[in-house]
Protein backbone atom coordinates (compact mmCIF):
# COMPACT_ATOMS: atom_id res chain seq x y z
CA UNK A 1 0.00 0.00 0.00
CA UNK A 2 1.32 3.46 -0.93
CA UNK A 3 1.71 5.73 2.08
CA UNK A 4 0.34 9.27 2.08
CA UNK A 5 3.17 11.76 1.41
CA UNK A 6 4.07 14.21 4.15
CA UNK A 7 3.73 17.07 1.67
CA UNK A 8 1.73 16.11 -1.44
CA UNK A 9 1.74 17.88 -4.77
CA UNK A 10 -2.05 18.23 -4.95
CA UNK A 11 -5.09 17.48 -2.80
CA UNK A 12 -8.84 17.45 -3.30
CA UNK A 13 -10.93 20.59 -2.98
CA UNK A 14 -14.17 18.60 -2.82
CA UNK A 15 -16.47 18.07 0.14
CA UNK A 16 -20.04 16.85 0.53
CA UNK A 17 -21.33 19.52 -1.88
CA UNK A 18 -19.49 18.02 -4.86
CA UNK A 19 -20.61 14.47 -4.09
CA UNK A 20 -24.19 15.68 -3.71
CA UNK A 21 -23.92 17.41 -7.09
CA UNK A 22 -22.82 14.14 -8.68
CA UNK A 23 -25.76 12.35 -7.11
CA UNK A 24 -28.19 14.93 -8.50
CA UNK A 25 -26.89 14.27 -12.00
CA UNK A 26 -27.17 10.52 -11.46
CA UNK A 27 -30.74 10.91 -10.20
CA UNK A 28 -31.63 13.11 -13.16
CA UNK A 29 -30.38 10.53 -15.64
CA UNK A 30 -28.78 12.88 -18.17
CA UNK A 31 -25.01 12.54 -18.37
CA UNK A 32 -24.01 13.97 -21.76
CA UNK A 33 -23.54 17.73 -22.11
CA UNK A 34 -26.71 19.66 -21.40
CA UNK A 35 -28.28 22.45 -19.30
CA UNK A 36 -25.99 22.05 -16.29
CA UNK A 37 -22.89 22.60 -18.40
CA UNK A 38 -24.57 25.63 -19.95
CA UNK A 39 -25.33 27.05 -16.50
CA UNK A 40 -21.73 26.52 -15.42
CA UNK A 41 -20.46 28.28 -18.53
CA UNK A 42 -22.64 31.31 -17.83
CA UNK A 43 -21.61 31.52 -14.17
CA UNK A 44 -17.91 30.97 -14.94
CA UNK A 45 -17.94 33.78 -17.50
CA UNK A 46 -19.74 36.09 -15.07
CA UNK A 47 -17.30 35.29 -12.27
CA UNK A 48 -14.33 36.48 -14.33
CA UNK A 49 -16.14 39.31 -16.11
CA UNK A 50 -16.09 37.75 -19.56
CA UNK A 51 -18.83 37.73 -22.16
CA UNK A 52 -18.81 34.02 -22.97
CA UNK A 53 -17.44 30.69 -21.76
CA UNK A 54 -17.14 27.35 -23.53
CA UNK A 55 -16.55 24.22 -21.45
CA UNK A 56 -14.65 21.30 -22.99
CA UNK A 57 -13.20 18.03 -21.74
CA UNK A 58 -9.72 19.30 -20.79
CA UNK A 59 -7.45 22.32 -20.70
CA UNK A 60 -5.54 20.82 -23.62
CA UNK A 61 -8.76 20.69 -25.65
CA UNK A 62 -9.43 24.29 -24.61
CA UNK A 63 -6.13 25.29 -26.25
CA UNK A 64 -6.99 23.28 -29.35
CA UNK A 65 -10.45 24.81 -29.76
CA UNK A 66 -9.22 28.36 -29.12
CA UNK A 67 -6.46 28.04 -31.72
CA UNK A 68 -8.77 26.32 -34.21
CA UNK A 69 -11.36 29.09 -33.92
CA UNK A 70 -8.75 31.83 -34.29
CA UNK A 71 -7.36 30.22 -37.47
CA UNK A 72 -10.77 29.44 -39.00
CA UNK A 73 -12.35 32.81 -38.17
CA UNK A 74 -12.44 34.75 -41.46
CA UNK A 75 -11.89 38.06 -39.66
CA UNK A 76 -8.56 37.02 -38.12
CA UNK A 77 -5.36 37.14 -40.17
CA UNK A 78 -3.80 33.94 -38.86
CA UNK A 79 -2.73 31.47 -41.53
CA UNK A 80 -0.42 28.54 -42.20
CA UNK A 81 3.22 29.58 -41.96
CA UNK A 82 2.53 32.49 -39.65
CA UNK A 83 4.59 32.73 -36.46
CA UNK A 84 3.15 32.71 -32.96
CA UNK A 85 5.36 33.87 -30.08
CA UNK A 86 5.39 31.37 -27.20
CA UNK A 87 7.43 30.95 -24.01
CA UNK A 88 10.19 28.33 -23.98
CA UNK A 89 8.82 26.94 -20.70
CA UNK A 90 5.29 25.57 -20.84
CA UNK A 91 3.26 22.37 -21.17
CA UNK A 92 3.34 20.64 -24.58
CA UNK A 93 -0.30 21.35 -25.41
CA UNK A 94 0.51 25.04 -25.56
CA UNK A 95 2.50 24.26 -28.70
CA UNK A 96 0.85 21.26 -30.36
CA UNK A 97 -2.37 22.98 -31.56
CA UNK A 98 -0.28 25.67 -33.23
CA UNK A 99 1.71 23.21 -35.31
CA UNK A 100 -1.39 21.11 -35.99
CA UNK A 101 -2.89 24.17 -37.69
CA UNK A 102 0.26 24.96 -39.64
CA UNK A 103 1.36 27.84 -37.43
CA UNK A 104 5.01 28.11 -36.39
CA UNK A 105 5.72 28.50 -32.67
CA UNK A 106 8.54 31.01 -32.23
CA UNK A 107 10.12 30.35 -28.87
CA UNK A 108 11.00 33.21 -26.54
CA UNK A 109 13.09 32.86 -23.40
CA UNK A 110 11.56 33.45 -20.00
CA UNK A 111 12.34 35.86 -17.20
CA UNK A 112 14.19 33.73 -14.66
CA UNK A 113 12.39 35.46 -11.79
CA UNK A 114 8.76 35.55 -12.95
CA UNK A 115 9.03 32.35 -15.07
CA UNK A 116 6.84 34.03 -17.70
CA UNK A 117 8.04 35.28 -21.08
CA UNK A 118 10.67 37.99 -20.95
CA UNK A 119 8.67 40.83 -22.50
CA UNK A 120 11.77 42.65 -23.77
CA UNK A 121 12.80 39.52 -25.65
CA UNK A 122 9.20 39.05 -26.76
CA UNK A 123 9.09 42.44 -28.44
CA UNK A 124 12.51 41.89 -30.01
CA UNK A 125 11.27 38.59 -31.47
CA UNK A 126 8.45 40.22 -33.47
CA UNK A 127 9.21 39.75 -37.16
CA UNK A 128 7.43 40.13 -40.51
CA UNK A 129 5.72 36.72 -40.18
CA UNK A 130 4.68 37.19 -36.54
CA UNK A 131 0.90 37.31 -36.21
CA UNK A 132 0.10 36.30 -32.64
CA UNK A 133 1.24 35.83 -29.06
CA UNK A 134 0.20 32.78 -27.05
CA UNK A 135 1.13 33.94 -23.56
CA UNK A 136 1.30 31.50 -20.66
CA UNK A 137 0.71 32.46 -17.04
CA UNK A 138 3.05 30.00 -15.33
CA UNK A 139 2.41 28.38 -11.94
CA UNK A 140 -0.26 30.92 -11.02
CA UNK A 141 1.75 34.01 -11.96
CA UNK A 142 0.03 36.47 -14.32
CA UNK A 143 1.89 38.25 -17.08
CA UNK A 144 2.12 42.03 -17.22
CA UNK A 145 -1.20 42.32 -19.05
CA UNK A 146 -1.19 46.08 -19.74
CA UNK A 147 2.22 45.78 -21.38
CA UNK A 148 1.20 42.64 -23.30
CA UNK A 149 -1.91 44.38 -24.60
CA UNK A 150 0.06 47.46 -25.62
CA UNK A 151 2.70 45.36 -27.37
CA UNK A 152 0.04 43.34 -29.19
CA UNK A 153 -1.83 46.44 -30.33
CA UNK A 154 1.29 48.27 -31.54
CA UNK A 155 2.40 45.30 -33.62
CA UNK A 156 -1.07 44.21 -34.76
CA UNK A 157 -0.83 40.80 -33.07
CA UNK A 158 -3.58 38.51 -31.84
CA UNK A 159 -3.20 37.96 -28.08
CA UNK A 160 -4.22 34.60 -26.65
CA UNK A 161 -3.64 33.22 -23.14
CA UNK A 162 -2.94 29.74 -21.83
CA UNK A 163 -4.18 30.26 -18.29
CA UNK A 164 -4.55 26.61 -17.35
CA UNK A 165 -2.33 26.97 -14.26
CA UNK A 166 -3.39 30.40 -13.10
CA UNK A 167 -7.12 30.64 -12.42
CA UNK A 168 -7.72 33.54 -10.05
CA UNK A 169 -4.58 35.51 -10.88
CA UNK A 170 -4.96 39.26 -11.43
CA UNK A 171 -2.73 42.02 -12.80
CA UNK A 172 -3.83 45.67 -12.66
CA UNK A 173 -7.47 44.68 -12.36
CA UNK A 174 -7.31 42.31 -15.35
CA UNK A 175 -8.26 38.71 -14.59
CA UNK A 176 -5.85 36.16 -16.02
CA UNK A 177 -7.56 34.51 -18.96
CA UNK A 178 -9.35 37.70 -20.05
CA UNK A 179 -6.47 39.86 -21.30
CA UNK A 180 -6.71 38.89 -24.97
CA UNK A 181 -9.03 37.50 -27.61
CA UNK A 182 -9.43 34.23 -25.68
CA UNK A 183 -8.04 32.60 -22.58
CA UNK A 184 -8.00 28.94 -21.58
CA UNK A 185 -8.41 27.25 -18.19
CA UNK A 186 -8.06 23.71 -16.85
CA UNK A 187 -10.15 22.08 -14.15
CA UNK A 188 -8.07 18.92 -13.85
CA UNK A 189 -7.68 17.43 -10.38
CA UNK A 190 -4.40 19.16 -9.52
CA UNK A 191 -5.52 22.65 -10.59
CA UNK A 192 -7.24 25.42 -8.64
CA UNK A 193 -10.71 23.98 -9.23
CA UNK A 194 -11.41 20.38 -10.14
CA UNK A 195 -14.23 18.85 -12.19
CA UNK A 196 -12.48 15.47 -12.66
CA UNK A 197 -11.32 16.44 -16.16
CA UNK A 198 -12.32 19.67 -17.83
CA UNK A 199 -11.34 22.90 -19.54
CA UNK A 200 -12.91 26.28 -20.20
CA UNK A 201 -12.32 29.04 -22.75
CA UNK A 202 -13.29 32.66 -22.08
CA UNK A 203 -13.84 35.33 -24.73
CA UNK A 204 -15.74 38.57 -25.17
CA UNK A 205 -16.09 37.96 -28.92
CA UNK A 206 -19.49 36.50 -29.81
CA UNK A 207 -18.45 35.22 -33.22
CA UNK A 208 -15.41 33.42 -31.82
CA UNK A 209 -17.63 31.99 -29.09
CA UNK A 210 -20.07 30.60 -31.64
CA UNK A 211 -17.23 29.14 -33.70
CA UNK A 212 -15.89 27.40 -30.61
CA UNK A 213 -19.37 26.07 -29.76
CA UNK A 214 -19.53 24.54 -33.23
CA UNK A 215 -15.96 23.21 -33.16
CA UNK A 216 -16.56 21.55 -29.79
CA UNK A 217 -19.29 19.36 -31.27
CA UNK A 218 -18.36 18.01 -34.70
CA UNK A 219 -18.47 21.43 -36.38
CA UNK A 220 -22.26 21.38 -36.60
CA UNK A 221 -24.79 24.19 -36.13
CA UNK A 222 -27.01 22.32 -33.69
CA UNK A 223 -26.27 24.47 -30.63
CA UNK A 224 -26.22 27.80 -32.45
CA UNK A 225 -29.13 30.25 -32.60
CA UNK A 226 -31.10 30.48 -35.84
CA UNK A 227 -29.25 33.64 -36.82
CA UNK A 228 -25.57 33.46 -35.94
CA UNK A 229 -22.12 34.52 -37.10
CA UNK A 230 -21.07 31.06 -38.31
CA UNK A 231 -23.80 29.77 -40.62
CA UNK A 232 -27.46 30.70 -40.37
CA UNK A 233 -29.80 27.76 -40.04
CA UNK A 234 -32.19 26.71 -42.78
CA UNK A 235 -35.29 26.84 -40.60
CA UNK A 236 -35.87 23.12 -41.04
CA UNK A 237 -35.44 21.88 -37.47
CA UNK A 238 -34.60 18.32 -38.49
CA UNK A 239 -32.14 19.37 -41.17
CA UNK A 240 -30.42 21.85 -38.85
CA UNK A 241 -29.52 19.08 -36.41
CA UNK A 242 -27.09 17.66 -38.97
CA UNK A 243 -25.60 20.68 -40.73
CA UNK A 244 -21.78 20.68 -40.57
CA UNK A 245 -19.93 23.93 -41.25
CA UNK A 246 -16.52 23.75 -39.50
CA UNK A 247 -13.91 20.93 -39.27
CA UNK A 248 -14.64 20.21 -35.63
CA UNK A 249 -14.10 17.61 -32.93
CA UNK A 250 -15.96 15.95 -30.11
CA UNK A 251 -14.42 17.48 -26.99
CA UNK A 252 -17.64 17.95 -25.06
CA UNK A 253 -17.73 17.76 -21.25
CA UNK A 254 -20.22 15.80 -19.17
CA UNK A 255 -23.08 17.10 -17.06
CA UNK A 256 -21.25 15.76 -14.00
CA UNK A 257 -18.35 18.07 -14.78
CA UNK A 258 -20.67 21.05 -15.11
CA UNK A 259 -22.34 20.19 -11.80
CA UNK A 260 -18.98 19.91 -10.07
CA UNK A 261 -17.92 23.21 -11.60
CA UNK A 262 -20.94 25.03 -10.15
CA UNK A 263 -19.97 23.90 -6.65
CA UNK A 264 -16.29 24.67 -7.17
CA UNK A 265 -17.08 28.19 -8.40
CA UNK A 266 -18.58 29.02 -5.02
CA UNK A 267 -15.26 28.16 -3.38
CA UNK A 268 -12.90 30.11 -5.63
CA UNK A 269 -12.43 33.11 -3.29
CA UNK A 270 -11.53 30.87 -0.35
CA UNK A 271 -9.38 28.54 -2.47
CA UNK A 272 -7.31 31.43 -3.83
CA UNK A 273 -7.09 33.19 -0.47
CA UNK A 274 -5.75 30.04 1.18
CA UNK A 275 -3.09 29.64 -1.49
CA UNK A 276 -2.01 33.27 -1.17
CA UNK A 277 -1.72 32.96 2.60
CA UNK A 278 0.55 29.95 2.16
CA UNK A 279 2.62 31.82 -0.43
CA UNK A 280 3.25 34.68 1.99
CA UNK A 281 4.69 32.22 4.48
CA UNK A 282 6.68 30.37 1.80
CA UNK A 283 8.35 33.60 0.65
CA UNK A 284 9.08 34.59 4.24
CA UNK A 285 10.55 31.18 5.08
CA UNK A 286 12.75 31.10 1.97
CA UNK A 287 13.89 34.72 2.10
CA UNK A 288 17.13 33.76 3.83
CA UNK A 289 17.92 30.68 1.74
CA UNK A 290 20.35 31.95 -0.88
CA UNK A 291 20.63 28.56 -2.59
CA UNK A 292 17.07 28.88 -3.91
CA UNK A 293 15.58 31.50 -6.24
CA UNK A 294 11.80 31.74 -5.74
CA UNK A 295 9.24 33.03 -8.23
CA UNK A 296 8.71 36.80 -8.25
CA UNK A 297 5.04 37.65 -8.22
CA UNK A 298 3.60 39.80 -11.00
CA UNK A 299 0.41 41.48 -9.82
CA UNK A 300 -1.51 38.97 -7.68
CA UNK A 301 -0.49 35.37 -8.33
CA UNK A 302 -2.87 32.53 -7.53
CA UNK A 303 0.16 30.41 -6.58
CA UNK A 304 -0.42 27.08 -8.32
CA UNK A 305 2.75 25.77 -6.68
CA UNK A 306 6.07 26.89 -5.22
CA UNK A 307 8.95 26.93 -7.69
CA UNK A 308 12.59 26.72 -6.74
CA UNK A 309 15.57 27.43 -8.98
CA UNK A 310 18.71 25.96 -7.40
CA UNK A 311 21.78 28.17 -7.16
CA UNK A 312 25.14 28.32 -5.39
CA UNK A 313 25.81 25.10 -3.47
CA UNK A 314 22.72 23.46 -4.99
CA UNK A 315 23.35 24.37 -8.66
CA UNK A 316 23.60 21.20 -10.72
CA UNK A 317 22.34 19.09 -7.80
CA UNK A 318 18.65 18.82 -8.56
CA UNK A 319 18.78 15.03 -8.39
CA UNK A 320 20.14 15.27 -4.83
CA UNK A 321 17.28 17.57 -3.86
CA UNK A 322 14.67 15.33 -5.50
CA UNK A 323 16.02 12.28 -3.66
CA UNK A 324 16.02 14.15 -0.34
CA UNK A 325 12.47 15.34 -0.98
CA UNK A 326 11.32 11.80 -1.77
CA UNK A 327 12.93 10.50 1.42
CA UNK A 328 11.14 13.20 3.43
CA UNK A 329 7.78 12.47 1.79
CA UNK A 330 7.75 15.67 -0.31
CA UNK A 331 6.34 15.31 -3.83
CA UNK A 332 8.03 17.45 -6.49
CA UNK A 333 8.01 17.96 -10.24
CA UNK A 334 10.07 19.81 -12.87
CA UNK A 335 8.94 23.36 -13.55
CA UNK A 336 6.24 22.40 -16.06
CA UNK A 337 8.32 20.85 -18.89
CA UNK A 338 11.58 22.74 -18.42
CA UNK A 339 13.03 24.11 -21.65
CA UNK A 340 10.52 22.50 -23.98
CA UNK A 341 12.82 22.80 -26.99
CA UNK A 342 15.08 20.15 -25.41
CA UNK A 343 12.39 17.50 -25.90
CA UNK A 344 12.74 14.89 -28.70
CA UNK A 345 9.23 15.74 -29.94
CA UNK A 346 10.67 18.94 -31.42
CA UNK A 347 11.78 16.81 -34.39
CA UNK A 348 8.09 16.64 -35.32
CA UNK A 349 7.34 20.35 -34.90
CA UNK A 350 7.98 23.14 -37.38
CA UNK A 351 9.18 25.84 -35.00
CA UNK A 352 11.57 28.76 -34.69
CA UNK A 353 14.06 28.19 -31.87
CA UNK A 354 16.68 30.78 -30.85
CA UNK A 355 20.31 29.71 -30.65
CA UNK A 356 20.32 30.43 -26.93
CA UNK A 357 17.64 30.13 -24.25
CA UNK A 358 19.74 30.57 -21.11
CA UNK A 359 16.95 31.14 -18.60
CA UNK A 360 14.92 28.20 -19.90
CA UNK A 361 18.07 26.06 -19.84
CA UNK A 362 18.66 27.01 -16.21
CA UNK A 363 15.10 25.94 -15.41
CA UNK A 364 15.65 22.72 -17.33
CA UNK A 365 18.65 21.78 -15.18
CA UNK A 366 18.00 23.43 -11.83
CA UNK A 367 14.25 24.05 -11.62
CA UNK A 368 11.61 22.16 -9.69
CA UNK A 369 8.43 22.90 -7.79
CA UNK A 370 6.42 21.59 -4.87
CA UNK A 371 2.68 21.84 -4.33
CA UNK A 372 0.52 24.51 -2.80
CA UNK A 373 -2.90 23.94 -1.28
CA UNK A 374 -6.04 25.81 -0.32
CA UNK A 375 -5.55 25.05 3.39
CA UNK A 376 -2.77 26.05 5.79
CA UNK A 377 0.46 24.13 5.07
CA UNK A 378 3.11 25.87 7.16
CA UNK A 379 4.45 22.60 8.55
CA UNK A 380 4.87 21.29 5.02
CA UNK A 381 6.66 24.45 3.90
CA UNK A 382 8.95 24.17 6.93
CA UNK A 383 9.73 20.58 5.94
CA UNK A 384 10.60 21.69 2.39
CA UNK A 385 12.85 24.48 3.69
CA UNK A 386 14.61 22.27 6.23
CA UNK A 387 15.27 19.63 3.59
CA UNK A 388 16.70 22.22 1.21
CA UNK A 389 18.93 23.65 3.94
CA UNK A 390 20.21 20.18 4.86
CA UNK A 391 21.11 19.30 1.26
CA UNK A 392 22.74 22.71 0.69
CA UNK A 393 24.94 22.18 3.75
CA UNK A 394 26.03 18.68 2.70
Amino acid sequence: MTSTPAYPLATSTWDDAEYAALQRVIAGGRFSMGPIVKQFEAEFAAHFGAGFAVMVNSGSSANLIAIAAAVLDPRIDLNRGDEVLVPAVSWPTTYYPLTQYGLRPKFVDIDIDTLNMDLDLLEAAVGPRTKAIFAVNLLGNPNDFPRLRDLSQRHGLVLLEDNCESLGAVKDGINAGTAGLAGTFSSFFSHHIATMEGGIILTDDEQLYQEMISLRSHGWTRELPVENHVHNKTGDAWDDLFRFVLPGYNVRPLEMEGALGLEQLKKIPALISGRRDNAAYFLERFAGISAVRTQRETGESSWFGFSMVLEGPLAGRRSDVVKAFAAAGIESRPIVAGNFTRNPVMAHLDAVVPDDLPAADKIDVDGLFVGNHHYRVRDGIDLVAETIERVAAS
